[in-house]
């Protein structure tokens, strides 16, 4: 996209070319369905990781256990959490890339973020608090780095910015692990997210 057409671009437009995105029809295993939400009102941007099977199927972002998981530490119920105009949902990879040889869900697209995240978040000029879930999304926004580390230094990263782990049921040793992140970090994300809502 040239510089111009940068400047003349739209969310509206933006979303209608995203949802009809093909790019990747040739590789995903149950064909293209970009899962997405935006909106030019939203506070809150939630960038994780690509939709699941369950997401796919419904192509409802986070309609899954570990959305449910996500709406706890946020302290948001569905309503809140999926309205739209207070917060946008974009994920590194819009579609649903399959599974791994050894199981658990393959990577993202690559070329799937730098084409529509990027679009969307110089779009969405009402966006107060970015949160990065799970390690493609930090790697995206903070560069290389573990991921624990990256979660545990969340305060060098804010207040605008909140680095989290994926919620999948994998996270619930992580978590007895770290207890940090219970006594620490979601008190701190649950102000911001009240905060960036208006609440």
């Amino acid at each position: 996209m040239t510089a111009a057409c940068a400047d003349a671009d739209t969310l509206a437009a933006a979303s209608a070319e995203a949802a009809a995105c093909r790019l990747c029809a040739d590789t995903l295993p149950l064909g293209p369905r970009p899962t997405f939400r935006v909106s030019d009102t939203a506070r809150i941007l939630i960038i994780g990781q690509a939709p699941g099977t369950k997401v796919h199927a419904t192509g409802i972002p986070w309609n899954d256990a570990s959305g449910d998981r996500l709406r706890g530490w946020l302290e948001l119920d569905r309503e809140r959490f999926y309205d739209q105009g207070r917060i946008a949902i974009v994920p590194m990879g819009l579609c649903y890339p399959g599974r791994l040889p050894k199981g658990g869900d393959a990577p993202p697209r690559r070329e799937c973020a730098p084409l529509w995240l990027d679009r969307f978040i110089r779009l969405m000029p009402a966006i107060r608090l970015t949160l990065l879930v799970g390690s493609y999304a930090l790697r995206h926004r903070l560069g290389p780095g573990a991921m624990t580390d990256r979660v545990r230094r969340f305060a060098e990263v804010g207040p605008a910015v909140i680095p989290l782990p994926h919620p999948s049921w994998r996270t619930t040793a992580w978590e007895r692990r770290n207890p940090w992140f219970a006594e620490e970090l979601l008190p701190e994300l649950r102000v911001a997210v009240r905060r960036a809502l208006g609440n």
